[in-house]
């Protein structure tokens, strides 16, 4: 296991790509903490600092596909750097001016969010060119996947001791100048002043016109919004259970659970086609889910809640390779992108669905809510798996072949448009 991980990071520029983008993504997996935390402390509300956090989130969801069609277009460095550069100096102005007045400061959010880089996508891109075999871009999936949960436990940490040493504007200020490096490390690199993308098709819809697309889109809204309405359904349990730590055991063993999953899957060669591996790994998901609503003692729901978090990484990483077997020639990035953004929302929306969730019912009706969510992940794969069946015509799977061959369908042309045409 570890040899075949250690190979892919010794791989030619493949650690510099992995350790760039999570730097570069730190301002992003650290908004939501650092945004309250500051609102806070120049006397703001918890409802002003949810609402500034969640203008940054919706500019977020709304930059992330748009930045990532214009990356498919002209390439990473033109459109990730000025990016990364235009969302810090959002969270400057954001650090400067307060909120006071707060126009301004809503105003900041939205530059702060619509002009976050989509690093994430651009990482998933670049593996294939950067990886001679398919099953090391397989892997790849995997380890990024494994490396967000390390990222979203890392992130929170460093807000808190960076304002415990200085203050919450200098938190906000050093996070999103580390960010701009981070951006600034992947768009110097070789493989992402290289990379092109493959001639587009014109289209309005752009990567949303594949069906295959559109189902990953639809089925992992839920799978968003199931994790979303665990964070939640955890502090409501801990303030039942004694309240302290007990919530951040439930979170940590979850994301531990997706850390040894998706260190697992990426450490195997798995035959069959992506497409039908998903449906089985949600499946998996959603089963995992259900024994929360048991709410058993603290130590057992530790325990269940480490199982839970088991299927998520490898289903994250089993998705970004059917997204690169159905993203239409030219909109990898933007199909990339689409997937975190849906994934984002639907988190956004399990948080807010589960506060009145557990009001009515309680914490079990809390923790129904992800096997609810997870099984109409399955529903959505299981009643449309004819459009990602279908949406693969051309392409190959391959194990130990050319990494380019997950990208194989995008040599096709789309039905109904010219090539000539640029998006």
């Amino acid at each position: 296991m570890a040899t075949g991980y250690g190979e892919l990071l010794r791989t030619r520029h493949a650690a510099r790509l992995l350790v760039g983008t999570l730097i570069g993504r730190l301002p992003n997996a650290t908004a939501a903490l650092a945004i309250v935390l500051f609102t806070r402390s120049e006397g703001g509300s918890y409802a002003l600092a949810g609402a500034l956090s969640a203008v940054y989130g919706v500019g977020t969801a709304i930059g992330q596909p748009l930045l990532g069609r214009a990356v498919d277009l002209y390439g990473q460095p033109r459109v990730m750097l000025p990016a990364a550069v235009v969302s810090g100096l959002g969270m400057v102005l954001f650090a400067v001016v307060g909120l006071d007045p707060l126009p301004v400061a809503y105003g900041a959010m939205v530059i702060a969010g619509v002009a976050t880089p989509p690093l994430e996508g651009g990482l998933r891109a670049l593996w294939p060119h950067v990886l001679p075999r398919a099953d090391q871009v397989h892997a790849a999936y995997a380890l990024d996947a494994v490396a967000q949960e390390v990222m979203f436990s890392v992130g929170p940490l460093m807000v808190t001791l960076l304002v415990a040493a200085w203050s919450e504007a200098a938190a906000l200020l050093v996070i999103n100048v580390v960010g701009v490096l981070g951006a600034l490390s992947v768009t110097a690199s070789e493989p992402s002043r290289a990379w092109r993308s493959a001639p587009r098709e014109a289209h309005w819809l752009g990567a949303l016109r594949s069906p295959g697309i559109r189902v990953l889109i639809g089925s992992f809204f839920f799978v968003g919004l199931a994790l979303g309405s665990i964070a939640v359904a955890a502090v409501a349990y801990a303030d039942e259970h004694g309240g302290g730590m007990v919530s951040s055991y439930l979170l940590s063993a979850l994301g531990l659970g997706a850390l040894l999953g998706g260190v697992w899957y990426g450490a195997r060669t798995w035959p069959g086609a992506p497409e039908r591996r998903l449906q089985f790994l949600v499946a998996a998901l959603a089963v995992g889910y259900l024994p929360l609503a048991l709410v058993p003692g603290v130590v057992p729901m530790t325990a269940l809640a480490g199982l839970a978090g088991v299927f998520l990484a490898p289903a994250l990483a089993c998705a970004f390779v059917v997204v690169d077997r159905h993203a239409p020639a030219g909109t990898v990035t933007e199909a990339f992108s689409w997937l975190v953004t849906t994934f984002g929302v639907g988190a956004a929306v399990g948080t807010a669905a589960a506060g009145p969730a557990v009001e009515l019912g309680g914490v079990v009706a809390g923790f129904a809510a992800p096997g609810v969510a997870g099984a109409a992940a399955l529903l959505v794969l299981v009643c449309c798996r004819r459009f990602l069946a279908g949406d693969t015509a051309g392409a190959q799977v391959s194990t130990d072949g050319d990494a380019r061959a997950e990208n194989d369908r995008n040599g096709a042309v789309e039905p109904g448009f010219r090539a000539d045409h640029q998006a």
